[in-house]
């Protein structure tokens, strides 16, 4: 790393303090970013990484709301707009008890680079609340969307800033929030993607980020001759991102062995599919949060408090959440003879984890590359909705598997093109910061 990255990453962490996963993920793309910067000095000149880094609005807001027993609540309410070069502002609202400054604005800096590379015109952008669904009837969550959202219509819109839902916002969510959109504007527009299918949302976009961190898998076992079918899979989660995974590699002939949860994960030695995977739904629909449900339902094995990755896997895709695979997780996946990591979350994997990956020869795609198929299909619903068309689930799959085909061959493209053939973390932070940076510099400095 050279003096000058060096110093922008101490910056930061001096600007944010108490904010690991901001640091970690500004780190990361700025490791890549040296090589580009060395035969690109104007970037330099021009303070885009100094500009990049910085939010362009942070918003933060109380959302106070009423109980079924009428006690009164309050809440913490964000958004984080972090670069809107290439479009309006696209991602996630992210509810749990996890939810903070911090957490939000590692996702909404990722979000940059990953819609970036998707090549639809959408900058990045990321918010939610601390706010737990979980357990909650519907008329209460109902009441703090409706309060969440009286705040947060102010910033948002069809052409400035168009959410999406995330952990804790699912089809629900998103209705609620959308209601109170249209009530206060007085509009029905495309202004949230996850809708329901009867008011303007798409087919398969739950299904779209495990669908197309799939499809990115596939693409990464063609460029070593190889393909899904026959391979075995260790997934983590058991949610949306875990459930289209698991749907997907079925489909194509693969053999998934693992999901997991909070409270540890189940091995399936004879697979999980058929209505395996519909029971993964319900688990989901229970608001339990746990897996070792399957393991009674099915008779399988469960290890409690464990993840996956100590499982013997031609691929793992880890599903669930951040950093969830450390140095020690990477090194028992590759002796046990792992040969592609593909990520399905939000940097799942540690930088030490993926260091040993890459020391390891080890296909190895980050999130913001491969787990785009999520917000790629919400530019596709964004897309449906300004042409009032609705597209049938195999044209929508076809878009998908396409967009992530691109996002693949321009990572591989890019890498060889500074030098580092194979090296996906270097090629889709390359290739996700110039589209951007170069749209800064077209805008003068703004």
């Amino acid at each position: 790393m050279t003096d000058y990255t060096r110093k922008i990453i101490a910056e930061v962490k001096a600007k944010n303090p108490a904010e690991p996963e901001f640091h970690q993920a500004v780190e990361e793309v700025l490791e890549s970013l040296d090589i580009l910067l060395e035969k690109h000095p104007e970037y330099k000149a021009a303070k885009i990484i100094e500009r990049i880094v910085e939010p362009e609005r942070v918003i933060l807001f109380r959302v106070p709301w009423i109980d079924d027993q009428g006690e009164i609540h309050v809440n913490r309410g964000f958004r984080i707009e972090m670069n809107s070069a290439i479009g309006p502002y696209k991602g996630g609202l992210r509810f749990h008890p996890s939810v903070n400054l911090g957490i939000l604005k590692f996702l909404a800096f990722e979000q940059v680079f990953k819609n970036s590379l998707t090549t639809l015109p959408m900058g990045g952008g990321k918010g939610g609340s601390d706010f737990d669904p979980k357990g909650k009837s519907d008329n209460e969550v109902m009441r703090f969307c409706q309060s969440f959202m009286t705040e947060l219509y102010r910033h948002i819109g069809p052409n400035t800033d168009v959410p999406a839902g995330d952990i804790g916002v699912g089809g629900r969510e998103i209705g609620y929030l959308f209601g109170q959109y249209k009530r206060l504007k007085n509009e029905f527009t495309g202004v949230l993607t996850g809708k329901g299918l009867n008011w303007g949302g798409s087919l398969i976009r739950p299904e779209a980020t495990g669908f197309g961190a799939t499809y990115f898998a596939q693409n990464m076992l063609h460029t070593r001759g190889m393909d899904v079918e026959g391979k075995t899979f260790a997934v983590s989660g058991f949610g949306n991102v875990a459930w289209g995974a698991v749907s997907k590699i079925n489909e194509l002939g693969g053999k998934v062995v693992t999901i997991s949860g909070p409270d540890g994960f189940v091995y399936d030695k004879d697979g999980i599919k058929g209505d395996k995977i519909q029971y993964m739904l319900k688990m989901r629909a229970s608001a339990n949060d746990r897996v070792k449900d399957y393991a009674d339902e099915f008779k399988v094995e469960f290890h409690a408090g464990k993840r996956p990755w100590s499982i013997k896997v031609d691929v793992a895709m880890p599903c669930a959440t951040q950093n969830e695979l450390n140095e020690a997780d990477a090194k028992e996946l590759v002796k046990n003879g792992c040969i592609c990591v593909c990520e399905g979350a939000n940097m799942p994997t540690t930088i030490e984890g993926f260091k040993v990956f890459a020391a390891n020869n080890v296909l190895y795609a980050p999130g913001k590359a491969s787990n785009a198929g999520g917000v790629g299909v919400s530019g596709l619903e964004m897309s449906q909705n300004s042409m009032r068309l609705g597209w049938s689930r195999e044209e929508v799959d076809n878009h998908l598997k396409r967009i992530m085909k691109s996002i693949h061959d321009t990572c591989v493209n890019t890498a060889e093109r500074f030098g580092t053939p194979g090296n996906y973390v270097n090629g889709a932070n390359i290739a996700g910061f110039l589209k951007v940076a170069d749209a800064m510099m077209d805008q003068g400095v703004v």
